[in-house]
């Protein structure tokens, strides 16, 4: 009896520790969508691309069609692998993220069947948290070197909306060469920058990187794309895996396929629509 009274009281915690973290969450994606305003009523034209690097031309002219309005929000479904370390074995995992185009911002819920992570960008600052099983957080990490990861997190998922990625106050192409160019982007004072490789299709199929791995060192990060197809009228990538190139070699550590996008629905997806 004692034993069963220990269970109960430990499931019951569990269980109010994860009702308190998805109250904590749901509170979280109002105040990002909140913080936004709308822009649909901007509407792409091929005009835009006059001057831009012959690759980036291509890739507009690949995904997008003359008048697509400008997106607000988006919010998507993945499922995939993660690993927590070089020597740490795959674990299969489940995410949600919603994201805001006005002003920069994002927040990623990962679960496998060990930790839960949050991850976002609100307010102009990052932070990253990772729960054991619910109960106690084991990584709580913010700071300005987490705020640029965390924008250039977002900066390269405008892929998933990528009218965002046209040309703008904040944002610019610069030429590189016939399948490359870089792409920078200013908010809040923080700059951000990547390489990003285009093949003969239009397609981006790289990003490429300086960012801080942790608060530690600053390592080249690589985001690698594929798997094309048409949501919601657009041409998006829906596999992407992330790798740092580290010294002692490449460390893969996440690999996730995108099961569903939707734009411009400013709120949190129900329980029924997370069910994979």
């Amino acid at each position: 009896m004692v034993i069963l009274f220990i269970i109960t009281g430990i499931l019951v915690i569990i269980f109010l520790k994860r009702v308190r973290l998805s109250h904590q969450f749901n509170n979280e994606v109002k105040e990002l969508f909140a913080l936004s305003n709308s822009v649909s009523h901007k509407k792409f034209s091929y005009r835009q691309l006059v001057g831009l690097p012959e690759p980036v031309q291509r890739y507009f002219k690949h995904i997008l069609t003359e008048g697509q309005p400008y997106i607000n929000y988006a919010r998507l479904i993945h499922t995939g692998q993660f690993k927590a370390g070089p020597d740490k074995k795959w674990a299969s995992i489940k995410g949600e993220q919603y994201f805001t185009m006005e002003k920069p911002g994002f927040i990623w819920k990962g679960k496998t069947w060990m930790f839960t992570a949050r991850d976002m960008y609100i307010r102009g600052k990052g932070r990253l948290i990772v729960s054991l099983f619910s109960l106690y957080n084991i990584v709580n990490a913010e700071g300005e070197k987490i705020s640029q990861g965390e924008l250039l997190r977002w900066l390269a998922e405008n892929v998933w909306f990528p009218t965002n990625l046209l040309p703008g106050k904040n944002l610019g192409w610069t030429a590189i060469d016939t399948h490359t160019a870089k792409l920078t982007f200013n908010h809040n004072e923080l700059s951000c920058c990547y390489i990003v490789t285009f093949n003969n299709k239009g397609e981006i199929t790289q990003f490429e990187t300086k960012r801080y791995m942790g608060e530690e060192s600053l390592e080249t990060w690589v985001g690698k794309l594929g798997n094309y197809k048409e949501m919601n009228g657009i041409m998006v990538p829906t596999s992407i895996e992330a790798i740092w190139k580290l010294p002692k070699g490449d460390f893969s550590y996440a690999k996730f396929n995108v099961i569903k996008i939707e734009y411009d629905i400013p709120r949190k997806f129900d329980n029924k629509q997370l069910v994979l």
